[in-house]
């Protein structure tokens, strides 16, 4: 079983304006949306889009909490959400009009009692389970939660992949996760470098895989992507042609793409083209991945 963790899920509200966002004005929309997001839900949905199960964890609180793990299950996906009493699932405005305007909710607040439910769904996990951690740690919780999590469950053989930034990302390695996946710019800014060759980007992949990471997965935008897998093998694969329309998801869903990869096949090569037939076939779309997608461009690669 797959299993993420999304510690500050989201309702997005998206709008659509007909032109620039008007201030001391009313704006009328001519189209709108509601999206139920949160990096470690995006990689559910994608892996549940690929055939394969996935219990969606994480916080939820309020009426808004409520009707976002009602929505996800309506889409077919399992969750297992721990409701807090604190606060409220928070709601993200999405403006597009000329130009792009965001405006982002705070979120419930975690306790300690709160945390400790997590921990106990976390205990029921078995060998050979997967486990993926994703996005920022929210505020009120301190930033080394992701470090107790996998000193928590270290050595029960739980295949962990990690997908965060800089400090939250590098203090992990030590517990030896199966999956980091950086982007180019946020391993260079993890060495305090501009990466601009492959050669580069593999020579800091290393470094990660000396602290203790396993396998090195680089997002490259429209370059494609760079992996460095736990035997030492380097990767790289180029990215199918496509006209991006949101990139929104594309990371969470290369990860989930490159997850299926491995757990199909076992095979680190194929699992980087499934990762970034995955991901391109989100920043193609308006949504998330849909497998046909996914498999148009897995056969172009």
């Amino acid at each position: 079983m797959i299993y993420t963790v999304t510690f500050n899920p989201a309702i997005d509200y998206v709008v659509h304006l007909d032109g620039a966002l008007k201030l001391d004005a009313v704006n009328r929309n001519t189209s709108e949306e509601y999206q139920f997001g949160g990096k470690g839900i995006n990689v559910s949905n994608v892996l549940r889009e690929l055939g394969f199960d996935t219990v969606a964890l994480g916080f939820v609180a309020g009426f808004t909490g409520d009707g976002l793990e009602n929505g996800l299950r309506e889409m077919g996906l399992k969750t297992d959400f721990i409701h807090v009493a604190q606060g409220m699932t928070r709601v993200n405005v999405k403006v597009k009009a000329t130009e792009e305007t965001e405006i982002n909710g705070i979120g419930p607040v975690i306790t300690d009692e709160d945390m400790k439910k997590l921990y106990a769904q976390l205990d029921t996990i078995q060998s050979g389970d997967t486990l993926v951690l994703s996005g920022s740690i929210p505020t009120c919780l301190p930033s080394d939660t992701y470090e107790k999590i996998m000193a928590h469950l270290e050595g029960r053989g739980i295949l962990i992949a990690v997908d965060a930034t800089r400090d939250l990302l590098v203090k992990v390695l030590k517990y030896h996760p199966f999956l980091i996946k950086p982007n180019n710019h946020e391993l260079g800014e993890i060495f305090g470098k501009v990466l601009k060759t492959d050669e580069e980007i593999i020579e800091c992949a290393a470094k990660l895989q000396e602290m203790g990471g396993r396998n090195i997965l680089v997002s490259m935008a429209g370059d494609g992507a760079l992996l460095l897998d736990e035997n030492g093998v380097s990767h790289r694969i180029g990215c199918p042609k496509g006209k991006v329309q949101n990139s929104v998801g594309a990371g969470d869903s290369m990860v989930a793409g490159f997850l299926a990869g491995c757990l199909e096949t076992g095979d680190y090569g194929y699992a980087l083209k499934l990762g970034t037939a995955t991901g391109s076939a989100t920043a193609f779309s308006l949504g998330l991945a849909t497998k046909a997608e996914v498999e148009s461009l897995l056969a172009t690669l």
